[in-house]
């Protein structure tokens, strides 16, 4: 949904609210208009901000894309969706999405605000992203590991179980982003005992980016 110019001009001075979502799993959900993109945020933490979703975007800079052969790519955790806004739109890429969301309601905002501007095809289904890439038998050139409730993700998604199964999703030249909260001194804590002890047990080649205020973690299949 394409906004009046006026709010677009003043959400570079103020946040201008859109719509509210609250529902059982992000009681405070919300879209807002800021510096002329569509942000979704909760209480605590910004899910989405199309091509100023830093965390991936200064990743994907990093990445240099085309080097790598991605035709099909991996979504967990989509929220009004960055990732393909900003690779399609920031870089020019065309990649086919399997975005996997566990929240109906921003299944909901992210087709009423964004989708339509996308011309990338994109497969939206709406799960437990866990579960999902437990029992999934496809592979992907590359898996974006998003999922945040509220501020954090849950423990589960940090198991050598679940990091070794996206591992097995991954083609032969696959590669995983992992997006970790680094914001205060017992995130980065948080994040790299995380890296350390258990991602890059599975990834043994694995690496990090600090992207400002988060780590992406970088795995790659061979």
């Amino acid at each position: 949904m394409q906004q009046a110019l006026w709010k677009r001009l003043l959400s570079y001075i103020v946040e201008w609210h859109i719509e509210s979502a609250p529902n059982d799993i992000n009681p405070h959900l919300y879209v807002s208009l800021r510096y002329g993109r569509y942000q979704l945020s909760t209480a605590n933490a910004v899910y989405s901000f199309e091509d100023l979703y830093t965390n991936f975007s200064r990743a994907f800079a990093r990445l240099e894309l085309d080097k790598l052969a991605i035709e099909n790519v991996l979504i967990l955790g989509f929220g009004l969706g960055s990732i393909p806004t900003m690779l399609e739109q920031k870089f020019n890429k065309n990649y086919h999405y399997t975005a996997i969301e566990l929240d109906e309601a921003i299944i909901y905002l992210a087709n009423k605000y964004t989708l339509p501007q996308l011309k990338s095809p994109i497969e939206i289904l709406c799960a437990d992203a866990f579960a999902y890439v437990m029992q999934c038998q496809q592979q992907f050139d590359m898996i974006c590991m998003d999922v945040f409730l509220d501020a954090s993700t849950p423990d589960h998604f940090k198991t050598i179980d679940y990091l070794e199964k996206l591992k097995e999703l991954l083609s032969p030249k696959g590669i995983v982003l992992y997006n970790c909260l680094a914001a205060k001194k017992s995130d980065l804590k948080a994040a790299q005992i995380f890296y350390e002890r258990t991602f890059s047990k599975v990834f043994t080649n694995a690496n990090y980016f600090d992207v400002g205020g988060n780590w992406m973690l970088i795995g790659k299949k061979n």
